[in-house]
């Protein structure tokens, strides 16, 4: 074994972001076939790796409280499915530094699953193109395959259908989550068929590059996970009331089943986001890909 495996590896597991979603029917299973275009943003958990020694996890940070049990974590059942694909599998102890709301519909326990998968892989010498990456990630959740490797990408199906990585323009944002916790199963459950197909699909060949061409076309989509994800949760509503009143507001979206929303190109008073209690902010700044949190309390 080289020093490289044996020391401590370090990864992101950055935040995705789905800039637009579309329902398009539903499977005999009960699963719902979807149509997303995803990318991903700075801001991230942390996940640190030292292969040897039996599978643990120590759970750090503001968002660890709502990591759940230990035993049920997404790192701990992503290893755990991944050493049932590669006999031999050499694991070790993880540390997650959660940064990331729970149940919010940035993928964060997804991207934590992932960013597991590609320690492992790097520990154990698989490449990030093995299929049994991929076969595990889908054993954990339907959102982890397209976070194995975090580029911008469309994703069909119940997650597992990926385009290759998009060419789109990057621009500045931000996020806002209103501190609420919103499991999909719910969001889902409170969807009425009416809300189906009624976003044409999507051709990743059709996706603009250039920058306002894009704006333009995103205008021109939806979340349809929305109008349940507000019954659940009014506060979504006022986040997204809140966005679109800002100055040079062109669209405010929910990102996957939410509550977290963006806004591409605002600006944010921080008073606007005290009149709705709103507990995480991220500052313009950067694009899609470096979004900076910052919590309202410390500012």
């Amino acid at each position: 074994m080289t020093s490289s495996v044996r020391s401590v590896l370090v990864d992101k597991a950055p935040a995705k972001v789905n800039l637009t979603l579309a329902v398009m029917g539903r499977r005999a299973d009960g699963f719902h076939l979807l149509e997303s275009i995803v990318v991903f943003a700075g801001v991230a958990d942390r996940l640190t790796f030292r292969p040897g020694g039996e599978l643990s996890l120590k759970v750090s940070g503001k968002g660890a409280d709502a990591a759940g049990p230990i035993d049920n974590n997404l790192v701990i059942r992503a290893a755990r499915a991944l050493a049932a694909e590669v006999p031999g599998l050499k694991v070790g102890r993880f540390t997650l530094t959660k940064h990331l709301p729970v149940a919010a519909g940035v993928g964060g326990g997804s991207s934590d699953a992932a960013a597991a998968l590609r320690l492992l892989a790097r520990a154990n010498r698989l490449s990030l193109n093995d299929k049994r990456l991929y076969k595990a990630g889908k054993k954990i959740g339907a959102d982890v395959p397209v976070c194995i490797d975090p580029r911008a990408r469309t994703m069909k199906g119940i997650g597992e259908k990926l385009s290759a990585p998009l060419k789109i323009p990057s621009f500045p944002a931000v996020m806002i989550n209103p501190g609420v916790a919103l499991p999909t199963r719910d969001v889902f459950a409170a969807l009425h068929r009416a809300q189906w197909k009624r976003q044409r699909a999507l051709r990743a060949g059709g996706i603009p590059r250039e920058r306002n061409a894009f704006a333009s076309y995103l205008e021109g989509r939806a979340n349809d996970l929305e109008p349940p994800a507000i019954s659940l949760q009014p506060a979504i509503a006022k986040v997204l009331a809140e966005l679109r009143k800002s100055d040079g507001c062109r669209l405010a979206r929910m990102s996957g089943s939410g509550a977290t929303c963006w806004m591409p190109d605002g600006k944010i008073l921080l008073a606007g986001a005290d009149s709705v209690g709103l507990s995480y902010i991220a500052d313009r700044g950067g694009d899609v890909q470096t979004l900076i949190p910052i919590d309202k309390k410390t500012e």
